[in-house]
């Protein structure tokens, strides 16, 4: 089965950068440590997301890290070695995965414990839920689920756990002890004045768990 390869999940969104270029500062952060990226470019065409994906899959490959997109199974297939990272409302989960077929790594967003045990029984390799804490970007989904609730899932769920939602790397911390695999983060990477120190700050506190 697929996996991810990093317990840190970085989500792009090239608006929350600080007028800073995506692709230049992603190289800045993977020189400072090897973690997963999804691209999530939203707002872009097929074609303008084809180009940015191709330049992402670039450094990406160059430090040996991760590459998902986020939702269009379209834009992955015209990649090679890249894995999908589905919405909680996007194409089903089963439909995705006759598309891929099971060598593709296969991941989605959940918003509660009983989609997390759905998405895993459809055959997800892994699942993203929250928010865990309080954020603004994930206000639409309600209120914060809390760490009690990803420690219900962390029992109950056998494939890795990623926590989103308001993550600091105390926060982080804080979920690996419940149980989660790792954390996904935008702007506590992508919106830090040094995204290296944050990078690395990140990555401990996902990586040693006491």
């Amino acid at each position: 089965m697929p996996t991810l390869s990093s317990r840190l999940l970085l989500v792009t969104d090239r608006h929350q950068t600080k007028g800073r270029a995506l692709v230049p500062l992603l190289e800045r952060v993977l020189t400072a440590g090897r973690l997963t990226v999804q691209l999530r470019e939203r707002d872009l065409s097929v074609r303008e997301l084809v180009g940015l994906a191709r330049e992402v899959q670039a450094v990406t490959a160059s430090c040996r890290s991760q590459l998902l997109i986020n939702d269009r199974i379209d834009v992955a297939l015209a990649l090679e070695g890249v894995g999908v990272h589905l919405r909680s409302n996007s194409v089903p989960l089963p439909v995705a995965r006759k598309m891929l077929g099971p060598q593709w790594l296969l991941g989605m967003s959940v918003h509660a414990v009983e989609e997390g045990l759905l998405a895993q029984s459809q055959g997800a390799d892994y699942i993203v839920l929250g928010p865990i804490y309080q954020t603004p970007s994930k206000q639409i989904f309600g209120p914060p689920l809390g760490i009690h609730t990803l420690e219900k899932a962390c029992e109950l769920i056998r494939i890795p756990i990623i926590g989103i939602g308001g993550v600091t790397a105390a926060r982080a911390r804080e979920m690996r002890h419940a149980g989660a695999f790792g954390a996904a983060v935008i702007t506590a990477i992508l919106g830090a004045d040094d995204v290296e120190s944050a990078t690395r700050e990140l990555l401990e506190a996902v990586t040693f768990v006491q």
